[in-house]
């Protein structure tokens, strides 16, 4: 069984990951290692990797945005051993998204 994330885990990925898209070089490895298991991210190797390639060539707000609806997890179920884990990932997906839209 995958071990659900705290609210202050939740917490700290949203703030990094928001303030990562201002500036990359913010991203941390837990804001890195939730991104690159979300659908649409590849690991870029490594997190450096991961921020160049954001600082260069990408928007980190924009591919976090256009990947939304992908990382939904609408395929796990309650019954799923894992739902809560997945449904974690959704919400702080979702937090990460409403504060970038200026939502929250």
């Amino acid at each position: 069984m995958l071990k659900r994330y705290t609210s202050l885990q939740k917490t700290r990925i949203v703030n990094n990951i928001v303030r990562a898209c201002k500036d990359p070089d913010k991203l941390n490895k837990q804001g890195y290692n939730f991104l690159y298991l979300a659908s649409g991210f590849i690991a870029h190797y490594n997190l450096r990797g991961f921020i160049g390639h954001y600082s260069q060539w990408h928007s980190l707000a924009s591919d976090i945005l256009e990947n939304q609806r992908y990382n939904q997890w609408h395929n796990f179920s309650e019954d799923d051993k894992d739902f809560g884990y997945y449904m974690d990932k959704r919400a702080i997906y979702n937090a990460i998204c409403a504060q970038l839209r200026g939502e929250a």
